[in-house]
């Protein structure tokens, strides 16, 4: 699956290696990831696509206003990854 922004990623290398993030941007070989707790909208972290393993594409309406440059909240962005953590089972 191609990395792209609002898909919802795991880290594969890293201290944060096995959390979950949405891509809020994207540079070249780079992605900009939130979580919404430790890494916020306001300071994404900054991490290489090929350190990532890309799961699926989050709630549309998130999706939506990410690829249009709306206003994203940190709430928003813990709610989509706590709804897809609790239908999919997964840590």
């Amino acid at each position: 699956m191609e990395i792209e922004i609002a898909h919802i990623v795991m880290s594969l290398n890293g201290r944060d290696k096995g959390k979950r993030f949405i891509i809020i941007g994207t540079e070249e070989e780079f992605s900009l990831l939130a979580d919404g707790k430790g890494r916020k909208i306001e300071k994404p972290k900054r991490k290489k696509n090929k350190h990532m393993k890309s799961e699926g594409l989050i709630d549309n309406q998130i999706a939506e206003k990410l690829r249009f440059s709306q206003k994203v909240t940190n709430s928003e962005i813990r709610r989509a990854l706590a709804e897809y953590t609790a239908t999919r089972n997964v840590k």
